[in-house]
């Protein structure tokens, strides 16, 4: 046995001559085996990785495209809100003219409300004070006219004396009774 191991072992030191065998020499088969496998790799693996390589591609660039789309939309909406917004801010200002001319003329209204009122109550103080003066003038003229008449009447009591009385009354009844026969 140790003579097949001995053979097994020795075709790693035997002249390549045409002949086959194995090569045990670890560091000088590792290049060689490595080659191999990557020219086999390479050779049966080129279609793979090609088809790989552009299935990766493709999907980049559809990537790329779907990007470039959206990124085209959204400018598109960025326009369209920036558009908007030009035209909120107009309608604004527009508004905020419209409003400042509004309270404008709202304060002119109250300004001329509150000035015809000022005049009817000015208009409504002066009549009543109009009013109150005659009052009380009229007031005055009725106490004048009510002293007067006590004055007249205690003056013509103290100079009247009965028989004057008697003639007075008479001469009023007589009067009364001429007044009377003319009516009928």
């Amino acid at each position: 046995m140790k003579n097949g191991t001995d053979s097994f072992l020795s075709f790693g030191h035997w002249p390549s001559a045409g002949s086959f065998g194995f090569n045990t020499d670890i560091l000088a088969t590792n290049p060689i085996n490595l080659s191999v496998v990557l020219g086999v790799l390479i050779f049966f693996g080129k279609g793979v990785l090609n088809d790989l390589l552009d299935n990766r591609k493709q999907r980049i660039l559809s990537t790329i495209r779907n990007s470039e789309e959206l990124r085209r939309g959204a400018i598109e909406q960025l326009e369209r809100a920036r558009t908007r917004l030009r035209k909120v801010e107009i309608e604004a200002d527009e508004y905020r003219m419209n409003g400042y001319s509004e309270i404008e003329r709202e304060k002119e209204n109250l300004i001329n409300a509150t000035c015809d009122t000022l005049e009817r109550l000015e208009n409504y103080k002066n009549e009543t004070l109009h009013f109150e003066q005659q009052r009380a003038i009229n007031q005055v003229r009725q106490r004048v006219f009510q002293q007067a008449l006590q004055g007249a009447l205690g003056t013509l009591n103290s100079c009247l004396n009965s028989e004057l009385h008697f003639r007075t009354i008479r001469a009023n009844i007589g009067i009364l009774g001429a007044m009377e026969e003319i009516t009928d």
